[in-house]
C-alpha cells in the first residue's frame, strides 16, 4: 500500500490545529510586502515557496475521487517544481481531509487559511457552501471539485470545467441524437438534495422545457444507499430514461435495481461524480451497459497526449487503481499555474492579486478539458463535455463515445447568474 501524503487531523491534534490558525509557516503574517523579483505577496508565499491548500475527502463518500484528485494535484506540483517552479518559487501542497463533512471543513479551514495563498482543490458541494462566504471575503482563490452554477457569483471560485446543469443538458442532447429519448417523454431524475443535485436538476429541467419533456424528480439524501423505492416510483410513472446526480454507490444501486425491475435497456445518464471504477468489481458491473457519464474531464485511459503523460507519471508514483480524478487534479494544477504566472507577471501575488489575475486568463489544459475562459462573470468556464461509457478493459474504467462537444441547447442556456 502506498503512503498517502495527507495531514491526518484527529482529536489528538485538535490543540495543534487551533494554534495553527495563528501560525505563519506559509511565510507571511498577511501584511502585503514586496519580495523576490519585486513581486508583492501576503499569505502563503515566501521568496522560496508557494503554499497551496488541498481540502479533500479521503474518508467519506467521495474518498476515492478525492484521493485521485489529490494525486493529480501532486503530479502537477512535482512536474512544476522539477522544471524550476513558478516565479522562482517551489510549490508546496497542504492537504487536509474533510471527510465530506461541512462542519469539519470549517474547522480545518480556520486552521490552515493563514498559511496558504489559495486552494488548488476544495472538494464537495456542502463544503463549498459552508466556506463560500469565507473564501470570498478572504480572497482565497479556490478550485472546487463541485460544479454548481449557483456558485459562480464569487470571484474566489474558479470552476474548472462545465457546471452540473450544462453537463446534463449536453448529456440529454446526446441521448436524443442517439434516439434514446424523444420529445414529449417523461425523464426521471434522482438527485441528492444539495447544490450538487439541484445543479443537475436545473439542467434536466432546462432541456425538458426546450423539448416538451416532463422531468419526474426524486430527491435523496447523500447518505442514502438503497435506491429501490426511487426506481420503483419512476418505473410506475413511465419514464423513458433516468438522470442521476448522485454518489457512485447510489448510481450502482439504481443500475442494479433497474436491471432487477426489467429496465435494464433503459439509458442512465450521470453527472461526472456518479462513477467510480471500483464499481466494476461489484455485482453492479453487468448493469452498467447503458450508463452514460457526462464529464469535462478526459478519462484516465484517454489517448490524449496530456492524459497519457499524466497516466505515466501516476503509474510511476502510485499503485492504487486510478480514476479520472487524477486528470482533473492535474488540470486544476495547470489552471492555477496559469493564474500564478499571470500574477507574477503583474508583480502582485497577494491573494487579491491572484483573484484579479484569474479573471484575465484563458487556459489550455491540452484536451484534458476544453479550453477554459474565466473572463465572463457568472458563466461556466466551458460548455463542452465528453460523453463516456463504461469499459472494464480500460484503466479508470471509462472510454469516450463522444468527443468534447457543446450542444446547441447548452450554448443557448442562460446560467442562473449569467449577466
Amino acid at each position: 500500500m502506498r503512503k498517502l501524503n495527507f495531514a491526518i487531523i484527529g482529536g489528538a491534534l485538535a490543540l495543534t490545529l487551533t494554534m495553527s490558525a495563528c501560525s505563519t509557516k506559509g511565510g507571511s503574517s498577511g501584511e502585503a510586502k514586496t519580495g523576490s523579483g519585486g513581486v508583492k505577496t501576503d499569505f502563503g508565499i515566501t521568496n522560496k515557496d508557494i503554499t497551496l491548500g488541498v481540502m479533500t475527502d479521503t474518508s467519506g463518500v467521495f474518498k476515492l475521487l478525492g484521493i485521485g484528485i489529490t494525486d493529480g494535484n501532486q503530479i502537477w506540483a512535482d512536474e512544476v517544481n522539477a522544471a524550476g517552479g513558478i516565479c522562482g518559487r517551489q510549490v508546496k501542497l497542504e492537504v487536509r481531509d474533510n471527510g465530506y463533512k461541512a462542519d469539519k471543513a470549517v474547522t480545518l479551514y480556520a486552521g490552515m487559511k493563514d498559511d496558504i495563498a489559495g486552494m488548488v482543490q476544495l472538494l464537495g458541494s456542502p463544503i463549498l457552501a459552508a466556506l463560500k462566504s469565507s473564501i470570498t471575503s478572504d480572497n482565497m482563490l479556490s478550485i472546487p471539485s463541485s460544479w454548481a452554477s449557483t456558485n459562480l457569483d464569487s470571484p474566489a471560485v474558479m470552476m474548472v470545467g462545465a457546471t452540473y446543469d450544462v453537463e446534463i443538458i449536453n448529456g440529454m442532447s446526446y441521448l436524443q441524437k442517439q434516439g434514446k429519448i424523444k420529445d414529449g417523454e417523461k425523464i426521471g431524475h434522482i438527485y441528492i438534495d444539495s447544490e450538487y443535485g439541484k445543479g443537475g436538476l436545473l439542467g434536466s429541467q432546462a432541456y425538458a422545457k426546450d423539448h416538451n419533456m416532463t422531468v419526474v424528480p426524486v430527491a435523496v439524501a447523500g447518505t442514502d444507499s438503497d435506491m429501490s423505492s426511487a426506481v420503483t416510483s419512476l418505473k410506475s410513472q413511465g419514464v423513458s430514461a433516468i438522470v442521476l446526480t448522485t454518489t457512485p454507490a447510489q448510481m450502482s444501486s439504481v443500475a442494479t435495481q433497474m436491471a432487477a425491475q426489467g429496465m435494464a435497456d433503459m439509458p442512465i445518464l450521470g453527472s461526472n461524480p456518479t462513477f467510480d471504477p471500483v464499481l466494476l468489481n461489484t455485482p453492479a458491473k453487468d448493469a452498467l451497459a447503458h450508463f452514460y457519464r457526462v464529464s469535462s474531464i478526459a478519462p484516465f485511459s484517454s489517448d490524449k497526449p496530456a492524459a497519457q503523460k499524466v497516466a505515466k507519471a501516476y503509474e510511476a508514483k502510485y499503485t492504487d487503481a486510478p480514476n479520472d480524478g487524477v486528470d482533473f487534479g492535474y488540470a486544476s494544477g495547470l489552471a492555477y499555474q496559469t493564474v500564478l504566472e499571470k500574477a507574477c507577471k503583474d508583480k502582485d501575488m497577494t491573494r487579491k492579486g491572484l483573484v484579479e489575475a484569474s479573471a484575465k486568463v484563458k487556459i489550455d489544459t491540452q484536451d484534458l478539458t476544453a479550453p477554459l475562459d474565466f473572463s465572463k462573470p457568472g458563466q461556466p468556464s466551458t460548455r463542452s463535455t465528453y460523453i463516456e461509457q463504461v469499459d472494464p478493459a480500460a484503466k479508470g474504467g471509462l472510454k469516450i463515445v463522444d468527443e468534447l462537444n457543446e450542444s446547441k441547447e447548452a450554448k443557448n442556456y442562460k446560467a442562473p447568474l449569467q449577466k
